[in-house]
């Protein structure tokens, strides 16, 4: 498939080298020439250097045979122009990063797919809705349903106290749970695990289920459903400010930010949260703020070390939930070692979000997440696939894979050794980062 990618900032930058590894034709369009050069001579992927709001730069990247064009600069009009431009020269689908949840506002889609562009992406709204998430369920690091809730993927730290610490998954299979262990995160490494691998405290486990096996599996995890009432939030961000919106007063809301116009901004468009003005990084400030009160402490500064030292701050006040914004993707590891909750990185959310537009454009394959070095992707099962042929337990999968769940006519269930697949069956696979095109071999 041809992709188009206008802007090599973060997220840009992030989309390209990812999708490279995947031996997709990938174009980046950016007014940095330096900047592309450096992605030039070490990724699988081509350049342009010129302004990818102009005619000139677009056809010289031939962005009107694109399946699918993605603007991703820093500037929400430059994004809008640039899609509007690409369509008329021919894209197919186009996407554009946005700034403003207007654009997302359905009254306004006719005028916004009128304009060239067929699809937004709001990264400060995916960040908020996560956030939303995992204050719902806050038992877990990381909550996501898919096919309309059949399928839940859930990331939880194993506690010593679990009972599933110290059994091998050969053991938790045997004994008929209902879930699946589909990766092991441990030590800054991602573990595709197999019978014998055995559960370790401290390990975040990414664990697919069924609806009806959550409860069992909060249960074996040593996990207690925590009711969350009241948020102290660090940064009055865009986060912050869509966060407050979706909640629409589930919560009790404290937000501490440090610049009065801003502080001002945030009351008049949430009147219904309290407001202090101050730097949250003081403990005494956090102290009157509540923070020994709080349910769960949310960091939302542009300081990724800021919001990490503040959530384990928050811990040691006895904090339920933390919740910390790093987008410095190499700390995301050292925030992950440090057991400081949930952890929100706009780019990685962007980026799942756009993998998952690759299924109207490309049927062979549907990305759904982008989490630590794995990759998460629901393939369909073609006729004469290879994995037709047995059991799973004879198919011979490569260590790098493994099956967790699938739907069958709309219906979710896991996948055992004596499961036997069969063409039209959705399968949820994890694999290590760069193997899902040896994994879609198997399912073509």
């Amino acid at each position: 498939m041809k992709i188009v990618i206008a802007g090599a900032g973060e997220v840009g930058m992030y989309l390209a080298k990812f999708l490279s590894r995947e031996d997709q034709d990938i174009m980046l369009i950016d007014k940095d020439s330096e900047r592309l050069s450096r992605l030039d001579a070490n990724y699988n992927l081509m350049t342009v250097t010129g302004d990818p709001t102009t005619f000139e730069a677009l056809r010289e990247a031939s962005a009107g045979s694109a399946d699918l064009f993605i603007a991703v600069t820093p500037y929400e009009t430059d994004n809008i122009v640039a899609c509007a431009t690409a369509k008329s020269l021919g894209a197919k689908t186009t996407v554009a990063r946005i700034e403003r949840y207007d654009f997302m506002d359905e009254k306004n889609r006719p005028f916004v797919n009128r304009m060239g562009v067929d699809r937004v992406i709001y990264p400060e709204y995916l960040a908020a809705s996560e956030i939303l998430r995992s204050m719902d369920h806050a038992w877990t690091r990381s909550w996501y349903e898919l096919h309309n809730g059949e399928i839940i993927l859930v990331g939880v730290n194993v506690s010593e106290k679990a009972p599933m610490c110290g059994m091998s998954l050969r053991d938790l299979s045997s004994a008929g749970h209902s879930f699946h262990v589909s990766a092991i995160r441990r030590n800054h490494e991602t573990i595709i695990p197999r019978g014998n691998d055995i559960i370790e405290a401290g390990d975040i486990l990414y664990i697919t289920s069924t609806s009806k096996g959550i409860r069992h599996l909060m249960e074996m995890t040593g996990s207690e459903e925590t009711r969350l009432r009241r948020a102290l939030i660090m940064g009055g961000s865009k986060i912050a400010v869509r966060l407050l919106n979706l909640a629409n007063g589930r919560y009790r809301f404290i937000v501490v930010e440090p610049d009065l116009r801003r502080c001002e901004k945030i009351s008049m468009l949430c009147p219904h949260a309290e407001i202090i003005q101050g730097d949250a990084r003081d403990p005494e400030l956090l102290s009157e703020a509540g923070i020994t009160d709080a349910d769960v402490f949310i960091a939302l500064t542009d300081s990724s070390e800021s919001n990490i030292l503040s959530c384990l701050t928050a811990r040691e006040a006895g904090v339920k939930k933390t919740v910390a914004e790093v987008e410095n993707i190499q700390f995301i590891p050292q925030a992950e070692g440090l057991n400081i909750g949930t952890i929100i990185n706009k780019k990685l959310l962007a980026s799942s979000s756009i993998f998952q537009l690759l299924l109207d454009t490309d049927h062979s394959t549907s990305k759904c997440l982008a989490i630590a070095d794995a990759e998460v992707a629901e393939l369909e099962i073609k006729d004469n696939s290879k994995l037709t042929r047995s059991a799973v337990k004879d198919l011979k999968l490569p260590r790098e894979l493994t099956l967790a769940a699938m739907i069958r006519n709309g219906k979710g269930m896991l996948i055992s050794g004596t499961t036997e697949l069969i063409p039209g069956d959705v399968v949820l696979v994890f694999c290590l980062r760069g193997a899902l095109k040896k994994v879609e071999k198997l399912f073509n």
